[in-house]
């Protein structure tokens, strides 16, 4: 009778776990619908650079992300402002992942946005560009303290950009000879 008793113990207990396990994880279907969901920031500064391996990569970082803070699906789902709170973590998703390194100066700062604004010449190679993002990277390393300060430089878009304006043409110049003269024309009411 004991043997019965503590072995139908454990079984209940193993069912239990299994059975509170199962509801704490989002199923296949559940985390799909998210990433669904997440496509609508493709468009964002950082995230409209990357390529759909990439992008597909960082959707599955928020999505575990949400589900280890949110292990109940329909508690996340049920969530006020739910919309809100993926933004919230999307965006901290792109500021954990934006280091100043050349990777990602080149999803923030796109070549080809750079030869439209007269930065850099256009036809450079691939080891060209990546020599320019890693002394780019380098000098925004070396002049913001934090990836948190770098962040707000880019998104404060006022004395930022033209420091970040100035460490792009150094490192333009020196690599490639490239310079350009700012004329900067003061209006006065």
């Amino acid at each position: 009778m004991k043997r019965f008793l503590l072995s139908f113990m454990v079984v209940a207990t193993m069912v239990a776990a299994i059975s509170c396990s199962s509801k704490r994880e989002w199923s296949d279907k559940e985390r799909h619908e998210l990433r669904k969901e997440l496509k609508a920031y493709r468009d964002m500064v950082y995230l409209d650079n990357l390529a759909e391996t990439e992008f597909d990569a960082f959707t599955g970082d928020v999505v575990e992300a949400i589900e280890v803070d949110y292990p109940v699906y329909t508690t996340f789902i049920e969530l006020p402002g739910r919309g809100d709170t993926v933004e919230v973590y999307v965006v901290s998703m792109i500021v954990n992942e934006l280091t100043a390194d050349a990777h990602n100066m080149r999803n923030i700062y796109p070549y080809p946005w750079l030869v439209a604004e007269g930065i850099l010449p256009s036809g450079l190679n691939h080891q060209a560009q990546r020599a320019f993002y890693e002394c780019f990277a380098s000098k925004v390393n070396s002049y913001y303290k934090s990836t948190e300060a770098f962040f707000d430089a880019i998104v404060d878009n006022t004395a930022s950009d033209s420091v970040l304006t100035n460490m792009q043409l150094q490192c333009a110049a020196d690599l490639f000879d490239w310079g350009i003269e700012i004329d900067e024309t003061i209006i006065v009411d």
